[in-house]
C-alpha cells in the first residue's frame, strides 16, 4: 500500500462496476445487484475489472458493494470474498505491481435495497448495525485485498460503529460519505461527520463519493481539515431517472477541470462513480498524467497529512 501522503500525482479509480457491467448487457434489477454476478456470472465481474486496468484505472473496486451475509446467506462465506479473489486474478494478469485491490462496504442501507443508502437515519441501534456490518468486513479482510473501500455511507452514526470495526481489524482503508451540501445525506455537517473518522487508525483516506461534483470540493476540504488524511473523491456523472424507461439517463462525465481543484485540496485518490465508464476513466487517466498543474499535488493543502 503506498504512501497517500507522499504521492506526487493522485492513483486513479476505476468508475461505476454497475455502469460497465449494465454496458455488457448484465441484469442488475435484483436486490443483489452487482453481488448476483458472483455466483452466475463472474466471468462478467473480471471483464469489467479489466475494462478499467485497461482504461489506465490503479485501483479495482470488488463487486462486494451488495454483498452482505444476510442478503447472500449460506454462499455468502464463498461469494463475498470471491469478489476479492476476481479482482486480484485480474490485477495480477496485469503484472504491474502499482495495481490496487479495495474491497468495496457498502451502507446498511444498501442491503436494504430501499434507497436509505442515500438517506442514513436508518432507525436501528448501533449494535444492529455492528451485526450486520462485522461479519462481512472480515470476510473481505481474510481474502487479503490490499485496502478496503468503506463507501457510500450516508450517517455518521453509521461510521461511528465501522471506524471501530476497522480499527480492530487493522486493514487499511478509504472512507467515503455520500453528502449533499455541506451535510451527509442523514443531515450531519461534514466537519462533525469527518470528525468522527480522526483518530481511525485503520483509515488511510477521507472523502466522498456518490455525489454531485460540484460538492466534491468542499467535502474534500472538510475530510481533509478534519482528519489530516489524504482525501478520496468519486462522484457520481448525473443525470436522473427516468421511471418509463426504468433507465438512467446520465449527465455529463467528471469535469476534469474540476479534478485540479480536488487534488490542490488534498485527493489522492480520484476516479468516478455511478454512470462513470471506462471511456471517462481513461479521460480522467490521461489528465492526471500529463497535466503539470498535479505535479506538485504533494506540496498542495493535503501534502503533509499524517501517514
Amino acid at each position: 500500500m503506498p504512501d497517500l501522503a507522499a504521492l506526487t500525482r493522485p492513483l486513479v479509480l476505476d468508475g461505476g462496476l454497475s455502469t460497465v457491467l449494465e454496458q455488457q448487457g448484465a441484469d442488475l434489477s435484483g436486490a443483489l445487484w452487482t453481488a448476483r454476478l458472483l455466483g452466475e456470472e463472474p466471468q462478467r465481474i473480471a471483464a469489467a475489472h479489466r475494462s478499467y486496468f485497461r482504461a489506465g484505472a490503479q485501483v479495482a473496486t470488488t463487486a462486494s458493494y451488495q454483498a452482505s451475509v444476510e442478503g447472500l446467506g449460506d454462499d455468502a462465506a464463498r461469494l463475498i470474498p470471491l469478489s476479492v479473489t476476481i479482482a486480484r486474478e485480474v490485477r495480477d494478469s496485469f503484472d504491474d505491481p502499482d495495481l490496487l485491490v479495495a474491497a468495496s462496504v457498502g451502507p446498511y442501507g444498501a442491503f436494504l435495497a430501499d434507497g436509505s443508502e442515500y438517506r442514513g437515519q436508518y432507525g436501528v441501534p448501533a449494535a444492529r448495525l455492528r451485526d450486520f456490518h462485522a461479519p462481512r468486513l472480515e470476510l473481505l479482510a481474510a481474502a487479503g485485498p490490499d485496502l478496503l473501500a468503506v463507501e457510500t455511507i450516508p450517517d455518521a452514526a453509521e461510521a461511528e460503529v465501522l471506524v471501530a470495526l476497522l480499527d480492530e481489524l487493522g486493514v487499511p482503508a478509504w472512507f467515503s460519505y455520500s453528502v449533499r451540501g455541506d451535510a451527509t445525506c442523514a443531515g450531519q455537517p461534514l466537519t462533525d461527520a469527518y470528525a468522527v473518522l480522526s483518530g481511525c487508525r485503520a483509515v488511510v483516506a477521507a472523502g466522498v463519493n456518490c455525489s454531485e461534483q460540484d460538492d466534491v470540493l468542499g467535502a474534500v476540504t472538510a475530510a481533509v481539515a478534519a482528519t489530516g488524511l489524504p482525501a478520496v473523491a468519486y462522484p457520481n456523472r448525473g443525470g436522473s431517472w427516468d421511471p418509463e424507461t426504468k433507465a438512467w439517463a446520465y449527465g455529463d462525465p467528471v469535469d476534469l477541470d474540476l479534478v485540479e481543484g480536488w487534488v490542490a485540496a488534498g485527493a489522492r485518490l480520484v476516479g468516478g462513480c455511478c454512470g462513470t465508464g471506462p471511456e471517462d476513466v481513461a479521460a480522467l487517466a490521461a489528465r492526471v498524467s500529463v497535466d503539470p498543474h498535479l505535479d506538485d499535488a504533494g506540496d498542495g493543502p493535503g501534502g503533509d497529512v499524517r501517514e
